[in-house]
Parts: C-alpha cells; sequence; structure tokens
C-alpha cells in the first residue's frame, strides 16, 4: 500500500497543474486567434503611451538645459570666428607689408569690416557676449587703427628705397658705363679697379633689394661692406685715370655713393621703426584680443559643463523611469504571452504529431482537437481530410512514383551519353566564374562578418552599461552613436559592394541557364558579362578595353551572347596568351546599317597559322589536345552566332599578330532556341561560314 500511496503524492501536483493548464487554456481557445494576437498589441499600445508621456514630460526638462548649451555652443562660434577674423587680418597685414598689393589691401579692408560687423551684429546681440563686446572692441579698433600708422610708415619706406637707394644706383650704374665707354680698351690699367667696383655695386644691389623684400641682416651687412668696397676703389681708379672724362664720372660716381650709403642706412631705420609698430601693435594688439576671447570660453565652457550636467541628470532620471516602467509592462506582457502561446501552442502540437504521423506512413493514427470551435479546430479538422485523402491515394500514388522513377532512371543514362561533352564545355566557364566571384565576394562578406560581429559585441557592452547603474551619460550614447554609424557605414559599403557582384554574376547566371528571348541592352550585357569575367583578369596579365555604344537594344537571346564572349575571351586567354604571356584584348560594338549589328573580338596574341584557321569552327579540332583541350568552344560559338542568333562569324588572323572575330547579327534573332543536340550537330551549319586568312 506504500507504493501506491507515494506514487499518488507524486503524481497529484503534476495532475493539478495539468488540469489547470488544460482549463486556462480551455478557456483561451473560446477567444479568436484574432483577439488573443489583438490583446497582445493593446498591451504594446499602453507601453508605447505611457512611455510617451514619460518622455514627453521629461523632454521640457532637457529641451530647457539643451538651450543653455546652444547658446553657450552658439557664443563659442562667435568667439572662433573673431578669433579666426583677427588671425587672418593679422596674417594678411604680415603679407601686405612684405608684399604690398591694390588686392591684399582690398582684402585687409573687407576682412576689417567682417571683423568690425560681427561685433557690432553678432556679437553685441548675443546675451552671453553682450557685456564683454565693449573690452572686445577697443582692443580690435587698436588693433585695426595700428594697419593705418604701418601704412603709412610703409609709404614712406617705399619712397625712400625708391628714391634715396635706387635712385642713386641708377645713376652709378649710368657712371660705370660712361667709365667703360672712355676706358677705350680692356688692357688699360683702370680695368682691374673698375670690374671689382662694378662687381660690388651688382652685389651691393642684390643684397639691398634682398633686405628691403625680406629683413634680412645678412642682406643688409653684405650691401654696406660692397658700399664700402665701392668708395674705396673710387679713389684707385681716380690715380689710375688717363683722361678727364674718366676722372669726371668718378668724381661723380663718390657722391652718388655717398648718397647710396646714407639711403641704406635711412631705410634700414625706417625697417626697424616698421618691425618695432607691427611687433608691439599689431601683433601685440592681436595677442590681447585672443587673450580677451580666451576668457570668455573659459566662462562659456564652465556654463556649458553646468548646462551639460543638468542634461545628464535629466536623461538618467528618464533613463531610469523608463527602464522601470518596460521592466514592468514586459512582466506582463510574457505572462500574457505565455497564456496566449499555450493556447495556440499545445493543439499545433496535436496537429505536427498527427502530421508527422501522416508523413511517416502512419494513417491510422485520427487528429485530436478536431471538436474545437477555433481556427485551430479547422487545422484539425482539414488535416484529417487530408489523412483520410492519403490513405485512398498511397497505393496509387507509389505505383505512380515507381513508374516515373524507372522512366527517368532510363531517360537520364541515354541523355547523359549524348550530351554530356557539350554540357560541360558549355558549363566549364560558368563554374571558372562561380569560383571566381565567390573568391571576390568573400573578402567583402568577410569584412562585414567582422565588423557585425564587434558591433554585436558593442551593443551588449552597451546594454551591460545602462543596466549598471541606470545612469547614461551623453559621452557614451554619442560614443555608442558613432561606433553605430561607422559600423553601419561599413557595412552598407561592403554588402554593396557584394551586392553588385552577386547582381552582376546573378544576370549573368540567370541568362545561360535560361534560354529565354528578350530584349536586351549590347552594353549592359557585354558589362555583366566583362565583371563576371574579372577574376579571370586578375590571375593572368591581360588588359581588357570594352567600346560598346549605349542604345544598342538587341531583341534575341542574352544567354547565348554571353556563352560566345565567354568562349570567345577563355579561347583567348588558353591559345593567345598561353604560357603568362601578356597582352591586350578589346571588345568593340556598333550599328551596321539599321538592321544589324556588328561585334569585333580582337587580341594581340599569338595568332593562327593558315591550317588552323581553316579548321578553328571544326568540332573536335584544338592545339592543347594534350592540355586537356575540347576543341568545342569555337564550334559552340560559331552555331550559336549562325544558328540561334541568325548572324555571320567572320576570322581574320596572322602569326605573332593576333587574331580577330568579327560577328554580324541582326539586331532581332532570327533563330529559335538552341539545344545541346543541335549545338553538337554543327555539320547542317557549315555551308553559311564565312572565314577571312590573311
Amino acid at each position: 500500500m506504500a507504493a501506491p500511496g507515494q506514487t499518488e503524492v507524486v503524481e497529484r501536483p503534476a495532475n493539478l497543474a495539468a488540469r489547470g493548464r488544460a482549463r486556462i487554456v480551455g478557456l483561451l481557445r473560446a477567444v479568436p486567434i484574432r483577439w488573443r494576437i489583438l490583446s497582445i498589441a493593446a498591451l504594446n499600445s499602453a507601453v508605447v503611451v505611457v512611455l510617451a508621456a514619460m518622455i514627453y514630460n521629461g523632454a521640457h526638462v532637457l529641451g530647457a538645459a539643451w538651450d543653455d548649451v546652444r547658446q553657450v555652443r552658439e557664443s563659442d562660434k562667435i568667439l572662433a570666428l573673431l578669433e579666426s577674423e583677427t588671425s587672418r587680418l593679422q596674417n594678411l597685414i604680415h603679407r601686405y607689408i612684405n608684399q604690398p598689393s591694390p588686392d591684399l589691401f582690398a582684402e585687409i579692408l573687407l576682412l576689417r569690416e567682417a571683423v568690425l560687423g560681427t561685433l557690432a551684429t553678432r556679437a553685441s546681440t548675443d546675451p552671453m557676449l553682450s557685456g564683454s563686446v565693449e573690452e572686445l572692441e577697443r582692443v580690435t579698433d587698436r588693433f585695426l587703427n595700428g594697419f593705418g600708422d604701418l601704412r603709412s610708415v610703409q609709404a614712406t619706406i617705399t619712397k625712400t628705397y625708391e628714391q634715396e637707394v635706387l635712385g642713386p644706383a641708377r645713376d652709378m650704374a649710368g657712371l660705370y658705363s660712361i667709365i667703360e665707354g672712355a676706358t677705350g680698351h680692356r688692357d688699360a690699367l683702370i680695368w682691374p679697379s673698375l670690374g671689382k667696383s662694378r662687381e660690388a655695386f651688382t652685389a651691393m644691389l642684390v643684397a639691398a633689394n634682398a633686405y628691403y623684400l625680406s629683413l634680412a641682416s645678412a642682406s643688409a651687412e653684405e650691401a654696406r661692406r660692397n658700399t664700402e668696397t665701392i668708395e674705396r676703389t673710387i679713389p684707385v681708379m681716380a690715380d689710375l685715370a688717363d683722361n678727364d672724362l674718366q676722372r669726371m664720372a668718378l668724381e661723380r660716381l663718390g657722391a652718388r655713393t655717398a648718397a647710396l650709403r646714407e639711403g641704406l642706412a635711412k631705410l634700414s631705420e625706417e625697417l626697424s621703426s616698421r618691425t618695432d609698430l607691427l611687433r608691439n601693435t599689431i601683433d601685440a594688439s592681436q595677442a590681447e584680443a585672443i587673450g580677451a576671447i580666451d576668457d570668455l570660453s573659459v566662462k562659456m565652457h564652465q556654463r556649458e559643463q553646468k548646462a551639460q550636467e543638468t542634461f545628464d541628470r535629466t536623461l538618467g532620471d528618464i533613463s531610469r523611469r523608463v527602464l522601470s516602467i518596460a521592466v514592468i509592462f514586459l512582466g506582463i506582457i510574457l505572462t500574457a504571452g505565455v497564456l496566449i502561446a499555450l493556447s495556440i501552442r499545445l493543439p499545433l502540437q496535436q496537429i505536427m504529431t498527427a502530421m508527422r504521423a501522416i508523413t511517416s506512413g502512419d494513417y491510422d493514427r485520427r487528429v485530436q482537437g478536431t471538436s474545437a470551435r477555433d481556427e485551430v479546430g479547422a487545422m484539425a479538422r482539414a488535416v484529417e481530410v487530408f489523412r483520410e485523402n492519403a490513405i485512398a491515394k498511397r497505393k496509387t500514388e507509389d505505383e505512380l512514383r515507381t513508374s516515373k522513377e524507372k522512366a527517368e532512371s532510363a531517360l537520364f543514362e541515354l541523355n547523359t551519353a549524348q550530351q554530356n561533352l557539350i554540357d560541360a564545355e558549355r558549363l566549364a566557364a560558368l563554374g571558372g566564374l562561380v569560383a571566381g566571384v565567390a573568391h571576390e565576394v568573400n573578402n567583402p562578406i568577410g569584412i562585414s562578418l567582422t565588423v557585425a560581429s564587434s558591433f554585436a559585441r558593442r551593443s551588449e557592452m552597451f546594454e551591460a552599461e545602462l543596466r549598471s547603474d541606470g545612469a547614461l551619460r551623453r559621452s557614451q550614447l554619442e560614443e555608442f552613436v558613432r561606433s553605430s554609424r561607422d559600423a553601419s557605414e561599413q557595412l552598407v559599403a561592403n554588402l554593396q559592394r557584394a551586392g553588385e557582384l552577386i547582381q552582376s554574376f546573378k544576370q549573368v547566371a540567370v541568362d545561360r541557364s535560361h534560354a529565354e528571348r528578350r530584349q536586351f541592352s549590347l552594353g549592359e550585357a557585354t558589362d555583366q558579362i566583362i565583371a563576371s569575367l574579372r577574376p579571370i583578369l586578375k590571375r593572368a596579365p591581360i588588359s581588357l578595353t570594352v567600346d560598346v555604344p549605349e542604345g544598342l537594344v538587341i531583341d534575341g537571346y542574352p544567354g547565348s551572347y554571353g556563352q560566345i564572349l565567354t568562349n570567345l575571351f577563355l579561347n583567348a586567354a588558353n591559345h593567345a596568351f598561353s604560357d603568362g604571356r601578356a597582352g591586350t584584348i578589346s571588345i568593340s560594338a556598333r550599328p551596321r546599317g539599321y538592321d544589324d549589328v556588328e561585334i569585333i573580338f580582337a587580341d594581340d596574341g599569338a595568332g593562327m597559322t593558315p591550317d588552323v584557321q581553316r579548321q578553328a569552327f571544326d568540332p573536335f579540332f584544338t592545339t592543347r589536345r594534350n592540355d586537356g583541350g575540347t576543341g568545342l568552344g569555337l564550334h559552340i560559338v560559331y552555331n550559336l552566332v549562325t544558328q540561334q542568333l541568325g548572324g555571320r562569324m567572320m576570322l581574320e588572323s596572322r602569326v605573332g599578330q593576333g587574331t580577330t572575330f568579327r560577328i554580324i547579327m541582326p539586331r532581332t534573332a532570327r533563330g529559335g532556341p538552341v539545344t545541346t543536340e543541335t549545338l553538337a550537330d554543327g555539320n547542317a551549319q557549315w555551308p553559311n561560314r564565312t572565314m577571312s586568312s590573311t
């Protein structure tokens, strides 16, 4: 008795649970499935409404904090603009001092008005900068007024240089010419001193120009030394002079040299004055303006930090509340979902059990739940009808299947014997394309998988940070958004690349697999076929040029056209450019009259002998039989051109100078679909073949 008592104690809770579950399921099954699903949708809508209300309430607080942050950033942009404009103005002034020009002066005036306009219109109306605009205007006015003083000094420097340096220099150049003309011959005693003085004058003039343009102290010192050299050579030349004209010119040369020396000294003083003014007025005022702007920037950043703290605190409160409400509603939705799922899953399990029995051949087990009045009950009744029909059809179906298998087996063996070689040749190119495209697609797909895995780990880390303390900092949110954007951009770029490769190969493969007649663009079809051949080009030193104009529309068979181009390309790669030989393949097309199109496929490879040309289109003729050639590639091309497309094909070749295939086909194909049997039997088409040997 103990054993039965113990068994009853153990099973009683399980029985109670099963009965309770069955009771709940029965109550729920009285409600149509659509209403059960709508109840879940209603709960989700309630969650959305509650969360939207909470977010709307918090949006006002976040809006105020964000307005402060935005205002601070706008003020900071104005300060950055002022700093940039004053720095640029300082650089322009330096450039103008070194190389004065009307364009630079006009640009300085425009930028000056821009700086004053920024201070007057933007900074003065900004609530955060209005109290500091007067100080900025004072510093800026001093900075801009200094430019006027600099222009006055620069005008004086230019005048001194023109009148007191270049003027005496021009006179000295003329005096040197007079002395040289009065000397008469190069054997004169004065000639060596005159040459040395003339060289010193040339060096002095170059150094003076360099000093004026670059303010190099070395150039000033060199100009001074050369001036002294000229003054020392003048008495020597005076003693060696042999006529009055020379003595008069030397006397005048001494006077102009002294004037030049004084002009250089005066120019040096004025340039030093300009440098001091530039440093003490322009650069110092600019530094003071930058300092004032930096002080304001520090205040702006402090205010921005305070507003950012308010923003982050409010955002954290909203996050915690949203998380709490979401957890509560999630529990409610999960409970309701489990109950509704039980009301659907248990009856469906019974139907699945019956379906498995039927599919396994056990037709004797009846379907449970056929008496229920909901949608699942209707499914159960339909399965029961299916079971009854399956019993009636089983014997007939088995007999038909056996007969069909026998017929298909015999037919398959017969077709295999006839078509194996042709099918292998036609699909060999497509198989190579599959391998090449798969290799190309592997790179972007692998990168996308790596990026997606990294993004998934980053999402898990972000969720963990969100749940750890309930507070989400703005920097964390921005980092997550930035990493998400980078990952999505990489995924989109790589998947688009893979999609383009797959789409190109897909269209070529579909055209190859279905001999459907349709209108297609010759240029687009050529580009798709070339795209599928790119992997082969990467493995061989062959360059490819394509010249197919847009607007050539063909009413024909794009699959056959793709087979033609692929076979010609592989034939050139294997024969014209064997043993890794480099070369070029060109594909071009052009209208030929109103009804025809001419396609030219040419290479600059090994070429063909006359004997090979005569047999090029014969079936099973190949020059590389020992290397695995079948001799069917050009035979298939010829029959596709003449038989299905209704065109003509011509061959021109010369040993060592390449091969050209000319295909003339109508814009509307005249032939019908080509089967493997018609491709294999090309003798009927042989009288239409046209060949030109050169």
